[in-house]
């Protein structure tokens, strides 16, 4: 559904690249998550595959289509959720949806149907302007569902939400998903990531470092760690150790010899675990 290879963008115009030489495919059906700090080009990289950014320089198919030459029938074929809300404030949450609708050549869902869906039933008549910053973001959510796309693109679905309506959230794109829909999921977010993703790609500075489902990961990774509580001059210090990597077994066998224990098992690693340790980046 998705295949980008040897992908480069650059906003000066030169070498210094926001995505560098980037190159994955999206199998049909699955959940992809493109996860990584921001500033390391994810929002760079689904702009171009949504046709928001023109494509400078590598190959790029979505939907069948080449986005070198963007045809507007691959629009019918996607969805974009942003995560910055883009609604018009002078319409009603409902407006909004049944003006959106009308951009399509395809036949669309419900509107009302959808403002159900995300919670905004009883909002649906109130100007968007008027709205929070969460239910902006519901509204934004439920029309990117409007054309039934097969390709759904997701930034950051759940930020600014409280836990019961992500908890919703997450619940429809599992719906959605079951239903046979692609879903690109751009996010820094390692939890939602792990819960949804069929597989993930960690992206920093521009450049892809790995490509895993989160269970080969954990596989990997999270039975070869161990957490260790000690004091050390009165302080409790709560480390993790990797068991293969050398350096980190030596520190590990210091911090036993030489310090008062007080916990120590092995631990799954998360994946935000992971990523710091693939990638020797953080998240923010």
């Amino acid at each position: 559904m998705i295949k980008v290879k040897n992908l480069y963008h650059s906003y000066s115009n030169d070498e210094n690249y926001a995505v560098n030489d980037v190159s994955f495919e999206v199998e049909e059906g699955e959940i992809f998550g493109f996860l990584g700090p921001s500033g390391a080009g994810k929002s760079t990289t689904q702009n171009i595959l949504t046709g928001l950014l023109q494509l400078q320089k590598g190959e790029v198919e979505v939907a069948g289509y080449d986005v070198k030459h963007i045809k507007n029938k691959m629009f019918n074929k996607i969805g974009m959720s942003f995560e910055q809300s883009n609604v018009y404030n002078k319409m009603s949450g409902l407006e909004n949806l049944e003006f959106y609708r009308k951009l399509f050549d395809v036949e669309t869902r419900n509107p009302m149907d959808l403002i159900k869906m995300v919670g905004l039933d009883g909002k649906e008549n109130i100007k968007a302007g008027k709205y929070s910053k969460g239910m902006k973001h519901r509204l934004t959510f439920a029309r990117s569902m409007i054309n039934n796309p097969e390709i759904w693109f997701l930034d950051e679905p759940t930020t600014g939400l409280d836990p019961s309506i992500a908890s919703e959230i997450k619940d429809i794109i599992k719906q959605e998903n079951k239903k046979g829909v692609t879903i690109f999921l751009t996010t820094h977010n390692m939890y939602i990531a792990d819960e949804l993703c069929n597989r993930v790609a960690f992206i920093v500075d521009g450049k892809v470092r790995l490509i895993d489902s989160p269970k080969e990961l954990k596989l990997k990774y999270g039975e070869k760690l161990v957490e260790v509580e000690y004091f050390n001059k009165g302080e409790l210090i709560k480390e993790n150790f990797s068991t293969v990597v050398e350096e980190e077994k030596n520190k590990l066998i210091e911090v036993i010899k030489h310090n008062d224990i007080q916990t120590m098992h092995t631990k799954e690693a998360t994946l935000e675990e992971i990523f710091i340790k693939v990638t020797g980046r953080g998240l923010v």
